[in-house]
């Protein structure tokens, strides 16, 4: 299952803004900072955010306040003239932040090389060959393996090797997992992950999502097992992310696992945070996490720009808390660059941390 980007059940835009709980955190797209500003691009992309904002945002009420200022600030000129496109899109975005706070939510401008790059609106990625998004894997020293996810894709490449992964280090003793600069995704590779950790079948956290927005657009999920529809309020369709062990379960049931994060650990990466941390499953150690609970997609808007839409939001069923703002906070609280030295030392292992990473081999250029 993939609940980002094009998976999700609007007319997506492919280009490296990343996705939701299931979206990628937003990343860096440094060519749309040269985009010229057009006053039609920017009247169009305001009237179809402001659109799409009411209709489908996870929270209705604050929806409605977004179309509303976004509606009053153009009748009154004040998306008529910026420097740049991308200027404009900042601007959106600090309008829309002070209205209602949302880690995904944003306006980017969209270029040429990008729509080329990624296959345009409602295509798919274009050229290249799949990369997996695990930057490296393996073992750091005896009985402690480790593996350091760039985001969470769902291609091919990157679930083959998190299952190559599993086979070859069933027998660890300590389970090392980096998520500090993973921006999130989806849910298949940690998935693999929760069916080896797990000894008994474990609910996660809880997803809702907009009854009305569902209605209307199907299912963003698809028919993915781990998913099962549970009684919530009228407005939203409320669904449990639950884990179903391997028939028999191995030593990764039952070994100790650390989870790395960061200010940078975003999205889907803080869903897999707080599954490890509300069920006791793993120690996090590092910094709280980005603190964007609300998945979506990107949507285009008039045809210079895109943004990123929330439709639903992720949750503690324990306490109906989610990590919207506030991140995840971990269990051991270090400066992120010391945190792969402390899981180390908790788990006894005698190496440094720098001279067990030599020996995986440099960091690969991966999927986001």
């Amino acid at each position: 299952m993939r609940i980002f980007l094009s998976q999700l059940f609007f007319s997506v835009l492919m280009f490296p803004v990343g996705s939701s709980a299931i979206a990628q955190a937003p990343g860096p797209a440094p060519a749309a900072a040269e985009a010229a500003f057009d006053a039609k691009e920017a009247e169009a992309a305001v009237t179809e955010l402001a659109k799409a904002l009411e209709e489908n945002f996870v929270f209705p009420d604050a929806g409605k306040n977004y179309a509303a200022m976004l509606r009053a600030n153009l009748a009154k000129g004040a998306y008529a003239s910026f420097p740049s496109a991308k200027d404009f899109a900042e601007r959106v975005t600090a309008d829309l932040q002070a209205v209602h706070k949302d880690g995904h939510l944003r306006l980017r401008p969209v270029t040429a090389e990008m729509r080329a790059r990624r296959g345009g609106p409602g295509g798919g990625r274009s050229g290249g060959e799949e990369r997996s998004a695990v930057s490296r894997s393996g073992w750091l020293t005896d009985g402690v393996a480790y593996i350091d996810f760039a985001g969470f894709p769902g291609n091919k490449a990157t679930i083959a090797e998190v299952e190559e992964f599993i086979a070859d280090h069933r027998g660890a003793s300590t389970l090392i997992i980096d998520a500090r600069r993973n921006g999130g995704g989806g849910l298949d590779e940690m998935n693999l992950l929760f069916r080896e950790l797990y000894a008994k079948p474990t609910t996660l956290v809880t997803m809702d999502i907009r009854q009305a927005v569902e209605e209307k657009n199907g299912t963003p999920f698809g028919e993915d097992p781990t998913l099962r529809k549970i009684a919530g309020p009228a407005t939203v369709i409320r669904r449990e992310h639950f884990v179903t062990p391997t028939a028999t379960p191995g030593p990764l049931a039952k070994a100790k696992v650390y989870l790395l994060t960061s200010k940078n650990t975003f999205s889907a990466a803080e869903h897999l945070s707080l599954s490890l941390k509300r069920t006791g499953r793993a120690t996090l150690i590092g910094e709280a996490t980005g603190g964007g609970a609300h998945f979506g997609g990107v949507v285009p808007m008039g045809t210079g720009y895109a943004a990123f839409i929330p439709v639903g939001r992720t949750f503690d069923p324990s306490t109906g808390n989610s990590w919207e703002g506030t991140g995840v906070a971990p269990d051991i609280a270090v400066p992120a660059d010391q945190a792969l030295a402390k899981a180390l030392e908790l788990a006894g292992a005698k190496v440094d941390a720098a001279t067990a990473l030599l020996k995986l081999g440099p960091v690969r250029t991966t999927a986001r």
